[in-house]
């Protein structure tokens, strides 16, 4: 979706009311960039809509300016708002509506950060994996390919399916400190799998399509010991994850 150009003097969008709890195990940031992320999720933020001054966003919710600037780096990170000098900060893009039915959606900020300490930890997994794996291994990792698309395909897919064809690589690396880490941030990365999973269970059968085939192509490369393209392709299909959660045009 292009996003709509801003012009000077356009009026600031209603946030809504938000709650930033202390002393939870989220951090602030998070918080806030699940919040706003969360706003523009349901439609109360459009594309378009300018977002209040950093120093307001401190003022309304009693936060320092690098914990408003944190939540906002992130969101236009993640494409979701777009700066323009001298003329403020805008939503430059929605992700699909459903997503704000999800009870977990404001704790979206910590589920994308996790995403990308697998991006680069999974990457070099599935690397190791492809140089390292044994045939009883190769097996295991195909036989959760083929249990995950299974349930894809009767639309019962759970984050446990998912999460058993990624341990499965990270086991085949022969180094069990690749699965220790998986493990530490196990939350997150389950929380954004039911996020992510919920999308495609009621999405298209073209999203569910290419979740399969990413898989497929990391599968394939760790099978025929590509270490380079098992690195490229898991990196890949880690990113689209993200952009599957954060864009609706990836619906």
């Amino acid at each position: 979706m292009a996003a709509a150009q801003p012009q000077a003097g356009t009026g600031e969008a209603a946030i809504g009311t938000l709650v930033l709890e202390r002393g939870q195990r989220v951090r602030l940031a998070d918080q806030l960039y699940g919040q706003i992320f969360e706003q523009i999720a349901a439609g109360n933020l459009n594309v378009g809509d300018k977002l209040p001054s950093e120093h307001e966003i401190c003022e309304r919710f009693g936060v320092s300016r690098p914990v408003v600037r944190e939540a906002l780096l992130r969101l236009r990170a993640d494409g979701l708002i777009t700066a323009h000098q001298g003329l403020g900060t805008f939503v430059s893009q929605q992700p699909a509506p459903r997503l704000k039915t999800f009870s977990d959606v404001r704790n979206v900020g910590a589920y994308l950060r996790a995403q990308e300490i697998r991006m680069a930890l999974e990457g070099d997994a599935a690397r190791l994996a492809a140089l390292r794996r044994t045939d009883e291994e190769l097996r295991t990792i195909a036989e959760a390919h083929a249990a995950f698309v299974d349930a894809l395909d009767r639309g019962h897919v759970s984050p446990e399916a998912d999460l058993a064809f990624h341990a499965s690589i990270a086991q085949a690396t022969g180094n069990d400190y690749y699965l220790g880490v998986l493990e530490s941030i196990h939350e997150s990365i389950s929380g954004f799998m039911r996020l992510s999973l919920s999308l495609t269970r009621t999405g298209s059968r073209q999203r569910a399509q290419r979740v399969a085939d990413e898989h497929a192509a990391i599968l394939g490369a760790i099978r025929e010991q590509d270490g380079e393209r098992a690195r490229v392709a898991m990196q890949f299909h880690l990113g689209q994850a993200r952009h599957r959660l954060v864009d609706r045009e990836r619906d």
